[in-house]
């Protein structure tokens, strides 16, 4: 494509100058450069892409994009100056790609906690309903019967990523899309060219305050999914431009202020559109019936707890509201759904109590989550989690005083650390532990190590208790230092519990936790 050609539909000025080359690729890695890409540099917290410019243009760029104000234009006669690349990239990269997204119909998923969840099962219901559907989440994207990574850790892919997943879905004839989006992506400007049609929050708890400084501006990130319905354009399918926003959670007022298209709200609360009613939850799953002024639905679902039928409902809403799919359809897209990789999944090697981890790292997702645990047994609930370096201060005190008053036992331990004294992390966890009545020693103990946690856990839980591990979920490697170790808790689970039965099984994986002082990791 020529070069000048990324410009149409472009929302800001329209640089000068723009060299006449054609480009065959973006990308803002300088070593993902190949011969006659354009290179966008960004400025990033720890980073500045301008000092790669000449890297890039070695690997063959045709064109370097920046900063306006970077003296790095220098470096190369086809620079353009943009007055911000982060917030232009994503224009550039649908360009790129044709605007792939007015070409399907997007349905976004955001909030703190149960996106991933929200956004397969609509992906489900989607199915259910004999729709040509792809995903995007955290996890992974899916196009057609091909599944590709999205990344060791949670966050919405970068924008030229998400344009090129659009893309192929649509050359792959997909119609639909759901696309799971974070308030880093919506801040970053990753998701903004995505034309949603259908918006749905999950909720909006405490979470990243380190990034966004306070709950209104978190809260403000996450409601552009919101601003954006009002941007898309008509496309042939159809443009529902439907809000679906959660009645029982904090947000609720401001969002239902705030939103300026149609909306529609779920929720237990009597008042909620689409209400559940005459819930029962157990080990094996939860049942309700979906209520609203349309229609009556019975929901079974294979998913646990009362924030997985809010779940639910959140993703029935929109469905069958924002698509018109007919109710009883959707309710067998969820119960089709067994289950999400790293979200309440039950490891079992044979022993005599219940092995879970779970991906709950806010305060609000280990609430509901020990909740959960709670009602799925008898026996005592034994808690092992960690709080991540560089992040959130203030959750480290409000999760240790959280597992203090829901679970039996606590075990504080590793979640990426980062350059961050773990020590000093888990001391703080630790002090929020002892505000609520926790003794170390007795109700609640300090084990570094990620993979001796779950050994040590294991070790306390008598017959019929539940141990579950959170914070990871599925993720696939953790942070010490500012080196990523290749880290699975299921793996790690199935390891400590076959050390424990005796039996053969797993390696633990390793992290420098096992052998080195933390000074050596700090380095």
């Amino acid at each position: 494509m020529q070069l000048k050609n990324l410009f149409v539909d472009f929302p800001f000025p329209i640089p000068k100058n723009i060299p006449n080359v054609e480009i065959t690729g973006i990308a803002i890695d300088s070593r993902a450069v190949k011969p006659g890409y354009l290179f966008v540099a960004m400025q990033g917290s720890s980073m500045d892409g301008h000092n790669y410019i000449p890297h890039a243009i070695k690997n063959g760029a045709a064109a370097v994009a920046g900063d306006a104000r970077q003296a790095f234009r220098l470096a190369t006669s086809n620079y353009i100056e943009l007055e911000n690349p982060r917030h232009s990239l994503t224009y550039l990269a649908a360009a790129f790609y044709n605007f792939p997204a007015r070409k399907l119909t997007v349905i976004g998923v955001t909030g703190t906690d149960g996106k991933t969840t929200t956004s397969n099962i609509i992906y489900k219901i989607l199915a259910a309903a004999g729709l040509r559907a792809g995903i995007i989440s955290t996890v992974n994207a899916v196009i057609g019967d091909e599944t590709l990574d999205t990344g060791f850790h949670v966050t919405t892919p970068d924008a030229h990523d998400v344009q090129q997943y659009l893309a192929r879905m649509v050359d792959a004839g997909l119609t639909h899309v759901v696309l799971e989006t974070t308030s880093h992506g919506w801040s970053q400007h990753r998701v903004d060219a995505c034309e949603f049609d259908i918006a749905v929050v999950t909720n909006i708890t405490h979470e990243h305050f380190d990034e966004h400084g306070s709950y209104e501006n978190y809260r403000a990130a996450k409601a552009r999914l919101f601003t954006s319905l009002e941007q898309t354009k008509e496309k042939p399918s159809g443009n529902p431009r439907l809000a679906v926003i959660n009645r029982d959670d904090r947000s609720f007022e401001f969002l239902n202020q705030f939103i300026k298209t149609k909306k529609l709200n779920y929720g237990f609360h009597t008042s909620a559109d689409v209400r559940a009613v005459e819930a029962k939850y157990s080990s094996a799953g939860i049942k309700f019936t979906a209520d609203s002024k349309d229609f009556s639905a019975q929901v079974t679902s294979n998913l646990v707890g009362a924030y997985n039928a809010s779940n639910c409902l959140a993703a029935l809403t929109a469905t069958v509201y924002g698509l018109g799919i007919n109710p009883a359809t959707a309710a067998h897209g969820i119960a089709s759904l067994n289950g999400i990789p790293g979200r309440m999944e039950q490891i079992a090697l044979g022993q005599n109590f219940t092995s879970i981890v779970d991906f709950a790292h806010t305060p609000n997702a280990l609430k509901v989550t020990l909740e959960a645990g709670r009602k799925m047994t008898r026996g005592r609930v034994i808690s092992i989690f960690g709080s991540a370096g560089l992040r959130d201060k203030e959750k480290r005190r409000m999760m240790a005083q959280i597992s203090a008053e829901l679970a039996d036992l606590s075990v504080l331990t590793a979640e990426d650390p980062r350059t961050e004294s773990l020590d000093a992390i888990l001391e703080e966890m630790a002090a929020g532990a002892r505000l609520k009545g926790g003794v170390e020693g007795e109700t609640f103990w300090r084990v570094a190590d990620r993979g001796e946690a779950m050994r040590f856990a294991i070790r306390l839980a008598h017959q019929g208790d539940l141990v579950l591990a959170c914070g990871k979920g599925h993720e696939q490697s953790m942070c010490f230092g500012k080196t990523e170790y290749l880290w699975d808790d299921r793996t790690a689970m199935r390891a400590a519990l076959a050390e424990f039965l005796g039996i053969e099984g797993e390696k633990m994986p390793y992290l420098p936790s096992q052998d080195t002082s933390e000074k050596d990791w700090l380095k």
